[in-house]
């Protein structure tokens, strides 16, 4: 009976030796600054938000939060960086619809899934807007569609990699008005942008919270919005809906760490991000931008783990099916 009492002390002890060094860590959890990883290049809506949200919850933490812009791929290298990093908080994730829905479906040998990463929480919800060059002849959507069906591949639409947002946003609009324009692929949205604006592509489809000051600023020309209503941000855009067309997302980003992170570091991530979307001024910044904050029911963990595992489930057979070629 000694010998059973001994050895069951012996094992607990075993446990705790194993488990003390992670409570211990998750405690003090963060001593150091932490990286986010912005897997698209400095500017683009990815960022934008990052950059807001990070700010804030660096404050809650009492660490700086500092951003590391890893573009290319449709966002699939940075994204695959933080997916093999060190599960341990110190490296972050600023993923978005784009990387882990889009990214996986339409990425040939791509080195990570959402399996790889354990949700934190969402940062903003953004619909699409469509943009084209200041000088692109249409006077509105109807226009725009009619020019894109009468042309075809001639009108050059840019996109910030395959997977990307840009990228599925466009290619679901295109499908659901069946035309095939020239797809232009930048190592992020914002350099396909620059390059519009300068003439030397015709659209795409981007995040509001990345197109919206540049169209309020008249460098760009919005043709329509994915949402069921106007933008505040954009009162003079009309939805897609208003011009005849089925064309409805959201496109949504958030904030991810690499599997096997502990819990309570997760929770302690989750606490400060949900304290910044309180923060009347990142709400602000957010709303300005024409992006919209999750509502509370949406923040926690497992509540943004089942959202965006529906997302997958929703988008995939619709980008599968959206991405092949024509008969």
């Amino acid at each position: 009976m000694n010998n059973i009492v001994k050895m069951l002390g012996l094992f607990v002890g075993l446990i705790s030796m194993h488990t003390a060094p992670t409570v211990v860590q998750a405690q003090d959890y963060p001593t150091r600054s932490i990286t986010v990883v912005v897997p698209f290049p400095a500017g683009g809506p990815s960022d934008v938000i990052a950059r807001i949200v990070s700010e804030h919850m660096s404050k809650t933490l009492g660490q700086s939060l500092v951003i590391e812009n890893v573009g290319a791929a449709g966002g699939t290298i940075g994204s695959g960086r933080v997916a093999a990093s060190a599960p341990d908080g110190y490296t972050l994730l600023a993923g978005s619809m784009g990387s882990h829905v889009a990214a996986p479906v339409l990425t040939p040998d791509i080195k990570y899934g959402p399996q790889d990463f354990v949700p934190v929480g969402p940062t903003a919800h953004s619909p699409a807007v469509i943009v084209a060059r200041k000088d692109f002849p249409a006077k509105d959507l109807r226009e725009f569609v009619a020019y894109l069906k009468q042309n075809g591949n001639a009108v050059k639409q840019a996109h910030g990699g395959i997977g990307a947002s840009s990228h599925m946003a466009c290619l679901l609009f295109t499908s659901e008005i069946g035309v095939k324009p020239t797809l232009v692929a930048y190592r992020g949205s914002i350099l396909g942008m620059n390059d519009m604006i300068g003439g030397h592509v015709d659209f795409l489809c981007e995040q509001s919270v990345s197109v919206s000051k540049q169209v309020a600023g008249g460098t760009i020309k919005a043709y329509g919005i994915s949402a069921a209503e106007r933008l505040a941000a954009l009162p003079d855009v009309p939805t897609a809906k208003e011009a005849g067309i089925n064309y409805q997302m959201s496109i949504w980003a958030g904030i991810f760490a690499p599997q096997g992170t502990p819990q309570p570091i997760v929770a302690k991530l989750s606490d400060a991000l949900d304290k910044a979307l309180d923060d009347a001024s990142v709400r602000k910044r957010i709303g300005d931008l024409g992006g919209s904050i999750p509502e509370k029911r949406e923040r926690s963990p497992s509540a943004f783990d089942a959202y965006v595992k529906a997302e997958v489930t929703r988008w995939a057979p619709v980008l599968k099916a959206a991405s092949q070629p024509a008969n």
